[in-house]
Parts: C-alpha cells; sequence; structure tokens
C-alpha cells in the first residue's frame, strides 16, 4: 500500500471511488450531483491528506466530505426549488458511519436500477458501464464501435427515464428477482467480456473491467445462488484464470493451444470448478453454466492435447439446444474441428459465414483462415485473413492476424 497520500489517493480514486458513487446516489437519489460532489471530495482530499495524513477509512470519509458537499450544493439550489431544502435537512440530520456492507449494497442496488426492465438494453448497458464501473463516455463508444455522442445521448435518456418514472434505488424483492436477474447477469457478462477481450485499442485486456465484473458476480451470487449466476461467476473465474498466459512479455497474443498452462491462476479455476459443479446440480442448467462447463474441461487439461473435445461438442449441443446462436454454432465447429479434423469444422464455418449472419464477425473469418491454412489452402486463407482484419480494432489481434498472413503468403 503507498505510503505517501497522494499515491494512496490515487490508488483508492482507482478502486474505491464507484463504491462511495453508489452510496451517494442512494443517499442524494441523483446521478449528477453524486458525481459532482464526489469529484469535490477527491479536491478536498488533494488539499486535506498531504497535510493531515490519510483518514483511516478513506471511502468513508469521502462519502461523509462529499454528503457535505451535497448539502451545501441543495441548500444554494433550495432557494430556487424549495422541495431540495427537505433533502439537504435529511442529509444534514443523518451522520451514522455507512458500513462496509452498505457500500456492497449500494453497489447492488446501483446496477439493477441501471438494468431496470423500463429501460432499453443498450442504455443498461450504457449506464452500467458509465456509473457503476466508471467507464468515459470514450471508452464506452470504443468498446462497442458507437460514436462518444451516441453513448452519452444514451446515458442522458437512461437518467432521465430513472427520474422521469421514479424507478427506485433498491435491490427486487425475492419474488421479482427471477424476472429481473437476467438483464444484470447479461450486463455484468458484457463487462467482462470487453475485460478480458478489449473490442478495440492496443492493450488485449482490461483487468479494471475483468476484476469489476467478478465483484459484481461474487454479490449476485450472495443474493440469488441460482444455477445460472453460479455459472456466471464460474465461467468468468475460470476464464479469467488464463489471463495470465494469454499474451506475450511483447503483448502479443498467446492462443489457447500455445498458453503455457503454469502460469494459469490455479484458485480461480479451483473456485471455478467447484461452482460449476453446483450449478450443474442445480437444474435446469442455462447457458452460463454450460459455458462454465466448458471451460472447466478446458481448465481440466494438463496440456491442449489432452483437452476432451468429445465432451465439449456434446456441452455446445446442449448450448445450441438452450440458447441457440451463430456464434455458439461457430464456437461449436471449432471445437468439431479439433474432434474430427479441420475439414469437418470447415464445412460448418462456411455454411456459417454463406448465411451471412456472421459476416461482419472478425473471428469467424479467423477461424476460417486457420482451418484452411491447417487444410493447405493457402489462397483462401490469405482472402480470409484479410477479412478477419479489415474487421477487428483490436492491436494485439491485428498483430496476430498480420502474422498470420505473411506465413501463408509466403507459401
Amino acid at each position: 500500500m503507498p505510503t505517501d497520500p497522494l499515491l494512496r489517493l490515487d490508488e483508492v480514486y482507482r478502486t474505491e471511488s464507484r463504491r462511495a458513487f453508489a452510496t451517494l446516489v442512494r443517499l442524494l437519489g441523483d446521478f449528477d450531483l453524486a458525481e459532482e460532489c464526489l469529484h469535490d471530495a477527491f479536491a478536498v482530499a488533494v488539499e486535506q491528506w498531504p497535510r493531515d495524513g490519510v483518514p483511516e477509512n478513506p471511502r468513508a470519509w469521502l462519502v461523509s466530505t462529499a454528503r457535505f458537499k451535497a448539502i451545501d450544493a441543495l441548500r444554494r439550489r433550495a432557494k430556487f426549488a424549495a422541495s431540495l431544502a427537505f433533502v439537504a435537512t435529511r442529509l444534514a440530520g443523518s451522520r451514522e458511519p455507512i458500513s462496509d456492507d452498505e457500500f456492497e449494497d449500494d453497489r447492488l442496488r446501483l446496477i439493477f436500477t441501471c438494468c431496470h426492465p423500463a429501460i432499453a438494453p443498450s442504455t443498461q448497458i450504457a449506464l452500467t458501464l458509465r456509473e457503476v464501473c466508471g467507464l468515459s463516455t470514450e471508452d464506452i463508444a470504443s468498446a462497442f464501435l458507437t460514436a462518444p455522442a451516441t453513448i452519452a445521448q444514451r446515458i442522458v435518456r437512461g437518467k432521465a427515464k430513472i427520474r422521469a418514472a421514479k424507478i427506485p434505488y433498491q435491490v427486487p424483492s425475492l419474488a421479482d428477482l427471477p424476472e429481473r436477474i437476467d438483464s444484470v447477469l447479461a450486463v455484468v457478462y458484457l463487462v467482462f467480456n470487453e475485460g478480458y477481450s478489449a473490442s478495440s485499442g492496443h492493450s488485449l485486456t482490461r483487468t479494471d473491467l475483468t476484476e469489476e465484473a467478478i465483484r459484481l458476480g461474487r454479490l449476485l451470487v450472495e443474493l440469488l445462488p441460482d444455477a445460472e449466476v453460479l455459472g456466471l461467476l464460474a465461467l468468468m473465474l475460470l476464464t479469467e484464470s488464463r489471463r495470465p498466459a494469454r499474451a506475450s512479455s511483447t503483448g502479443d497474443l498467446v492462443l489457447l493451444e500455445e498458453q503455457d498452462r503454469s502460469l494459469w491462476n490455479r484458485e480461480q479455476i479451483a473456485e471455478g470448478r467447484a461452482l460449476v459443479a453446483r450449478a450443474v446440480a442445480s437444474p435446469p442448467i442455462g447457458a452460463y453454466a454450460i459455458q462454465a462447463a466448458i471451460a472447466a474441461l478446458h481448465a481440466e487439461a494438463a496440456t491442449a492435447a489432452e483437452t476432451n473435445w468429445g465432451r465439449i461438442v456434446a456441452w455446445y449441443d446442449l448450448q445450441l439446444r438452450a440458447d441457440p446462436s451463430p456464434v455458439v454454432e461457430l464456437n461449436r465447429a471449432v471445437a468439431i474441428a479439433l474432434l474430427d479434423g479441420p475439414a469437418a469444422g470447415l464445412d460448418a464455418i462456411e455454411s456459417l459465414l454463406n448465411r451471412g449472419e456472421l459476416a461482419d464477425y472478425h473471428l469467424a473469418h479467423a477461424a476460417h483462415a486457420d482451418l484452411c491454412r491447417r487444410l493447405g489452402r493457402f489462397d483462401e486463407a490469405r482472402d480470409s485473413y484479410r477479412s478477419a482484419l479489415a474487421r477487428t480494432q483490436q492491436e494485439p489481434e491485428r498483430r496476430f492476424l498480420e502474422r498470420r498472413l505473411r506465413e501463408v503468403s509466403g507459401q
């Protein structure tokens, strides 16, 4: 832990700011005021911490300071809106310290608010990434290949909807939870995926996002430990366990079959496998539990050659019945290629590409190129590598595809 007050403040900003923000949203009932007052609190910390020392509980200090800033702001605004005077009085009368449990509860409240069914799914994602995870509008736009102005409009509309519909800052009741949980799980999984394999940019991964998604997954398991919630947390842990081996020392992509498995995080694998066992023992088994079971099979194999592709194909067959999609078909086709040979997988991928559903998905073209390469069909491999390159925005993936293209061009 840094001893320099400003370095410590920087660490607190990275690790605690969104927790403090979630609590301020609950206390103030206003996203923008919470953001403004939290920034003011950090500005005060820049002045005070080097002089007075770092407080024993920095997160609670930030919330308390931001709360007083909010009281001042509300009292100023109350001259024009009498209703705000009541809020300021209520805040001023609340001096009880906030416990760690309350901080975690507030984060759950905030994510369920951002993922309320009254809000459009695309807006749910933007709101969660911005308000729960703290990504900038530009980062979100880059992740989803959308203009920053579009993302900003979604966030503004989402906040307006919360105000207009008076969406409560609370976790749903147990009776309402099952019908509300699916959208939350979907958003958490999107956050994790963006962290594990960034959609664009110079870095292959973003650990801040994967760590945040796993933290949210743990909170959801405590709230509702059903098969899909357990499955999602297991899937994230098992996938994240491979992250140390996914990139070379120079930041280049390393394929699963070529990874140094001694670098995989064994604690995360053990926890993930235990969660998979609980998930598959609690039917009905959904898409996240199935994907986690597949990830567990990869984790169990000491080498790539020992992977049980037959069982993986069987799980994909089950997933196609539970949650059919072209991407699941693509993943199954790759597994078929590793079980029965590249020709068998290639037929399935070409059928998918001919249907046009994955025409803009770079990984479909990359998989097609790889199987053509393995079969010695180098002209087709070159065309597919070029198609994949035209559709990827991530630098490590671009370098990998360019290297493969050079290899097949030299044949």
